[in-house]
């Protein structure tokens, strides 16, 4: 059955199934083809009736590398209009919202991953909006004389297109939480930091990510230069957009893939590296216009006021980079210390990793590590920068894949908090998931966009009350690890 719905650019015509109504591809912007890919983005509307049965076109961006390509779903759906959003809606009204930013290191990554399907939480009485935004340098480059942080720009005309239209798909728009994963979840921290999302959300969930990321403009711009330089144009709007999107990308990846290799702050700016970690070579930037400050220093001075917040890593987020990669079973105890000490980590903190692990191999402690480093210590920062403005709540994901040595890795919570285990086809799963623990861990995100409350103690920082989602049991833990992580200076 189709139902149509009058937004603000034009008609939509969706598709029903079962409760649920899908609205698939709605452009929330123009499409940003030429020069203005790297300009802010314009309003959008078209005549008649809009098709929205279908998912839309995905951003430009390469393909993720091998072994990767087979762990994550990366659809390439072609089109111009890229900069649209997906809505999943029980129908109604005065519901709950919950618009989600997908991660991809602001490079890869849509709303047509299947794990991302809204159906269960529309079925759950929470409407879902998932947002495609720019990435790569016509999302995050640094380009003299056009506006930076396209892709953030991107992000908040989709949260005001949802103030001005989700009441007309059943949803209150004072009632909206934004949740992202990875470079989602560090889009959605620094959206609770920017004067030009104040307002346009509630409650926000950080899955995976870090308040910390932001290089200065100064910096970064040397990424987008050298890409330029690679492909002989002029370092300018009119001079990239003079060259095919996929010549454009090629250049993206040779650069990415050298500053991989070298993460020379000389080369690259040292705020580009440390935002980074020499592996995300483009990322939101300090540019005085949208963002001012590192999102936390701004949180932490009351920038996300009266926000409520929910946060959390997996329990061994970095062994997806090290494993399927080899990095992991190629370190050495030799070269372990000298490994960290790049990421700047100092060697008395590798030295109390190495002693609290015995038994395990050094790729296992470079993993440990590495996952404390730029995954848990920046969300309990960002927990403790908010708690005197709002009510934080923290929570891990253990469950362990069963591919070897994985753990419970990065991205691994997706399809549990989505309730999408049923269509997943990434091998992380196994196909022996829990689906228990999936109704346990998607009941947490419906109650928390329906209430602002997870169903657990707030964070403070004496008792550090942190929800470990496991199977088959979930626990609630005081200050796990506490002695350990307080080598970071917690």
């Amino acid at each position: 059955m189709d139902a149509i719905v009058v937004t603000s650019g034009g008609q939509v015509k969706g598709r029903t199934d079962g409760e649920v109504t899908a609205f698939l591809g709605i452009p929330y912007a123009a499409a940003p083809v030429g020069e203005k890919a790297y300009q802010a983005p314009e309003p959008v509307s078209w005549d008649g009736v809009r098709d929205a049965t279908e998912l839309g076109a995905t951003v430009p961006q390469p393909g993720y590398e091998p072994p990767y390509d087979g762990l994550l779903s990366n659809p390439v759906i072609p089109g111009p209009d890229v900069l649209n959003l997906n809505v999943w809606t029980p129908g109604g009204s005065g519901l709950p919202v919950l618009v989600w930013f997908h991660g991809g290191a602001f490079r890869n990554g849509s709303n047509a991953v299947p794990e991302y399907d809204g159906t269960a939480f529309a079925r759950d009485g929470v409407i879902l909006v998932g947002v495609n935004y720019r990435l790569g340098i016509q999302g995050f480059g640094v380009i003299p004389g056009s506006p930076s942080n396209r892709g953030l720009l991107d992000q908040v005309a989709a949260l005001r297109w949802v103030q001005e239209n989700i009441a007309a798909f059943g949803g209150d728009p004072d009632r909206v939480t934004i949740a992202g994963e990875s470079a989602g979840a560090m889009s959605v921290a620094t959206l609770m930091s920017i004067p030009a999302a104040k307002g346009l959300f509630r409650r926000a969930i950080v899955q995976s990510g870090s308040a910390g990321v932001a290089a200065l403009k100064e910096d970064a711009g040397s990424v987008s230069a050298e890409v330029a330089k690679r492909l002989g144009v002029e370092w300018s709007a009119a001079g990239l957009a003079s060259v095919g999107v996929d010549e454009l990308i090629a250049a993206q990846r040779v650069v990415a893939m050298e500053m991989r290799a070298k993460p020379d702050p000389a080369r690259w700016g040292a705020s580009t590296i440390a935002a980074g970690g020499g592996i995300m070579p483009v990322m939101p930037v300090i540019d005085n216009e949208l963002i001012f400050e590192v999102p936390l220093n701004a949180i932490a001075a009351g920038a996300a006021a009266g926000i409520d917040l929910l946060a959390g890593a997996t329990s061994d987020e970095f062994s997806f980079f090290t494993v399927p990669s080899g990095i992991a079973a190629a370190v050495t105890t030799e070269v372990l210390p000298h490994a960290l000490a790049r990421m700047g980590v100092p060697p008395e903190i590798t030295a109390v990793y190495v002693a609290n692990r015995p038994g395990k191999s050094p790729g296992d402690v470079l993993s440990s590590v590495v996952t404390d480093s730029i995954f848990t210590i920046p969300t309990i920062k960002l927990a403790t920068a908010q708690r005197p403005h709002g009510t934080p709540y923290l929570y891990e994901f253990a469950w362990k894949s069963p591919l070897e040595g994985l753990g419970a890795c990065h991205s691994l919570e997706l399809a549990f908090m989505f309730d999408t285990l049923g269509t997943a086809t990434s091998p992380l799963y196994g196909g022996v998931a829990p689906q228990e623990l999936a109704d346990q861990m998607h009941a947490v995100w419906v109650t928390f966009a329906k209430t602002g409350d997870p169903g657990w103690p707030s964070y403070d920082t004496a008792t550090r009350p942190v929800m470990t989602f496991d199977h088959p049991t979930s626990v609630l833990k005081a200050a796990p690890r506490a002695a350990e992580l307080a080598v970071w200076g917690i």
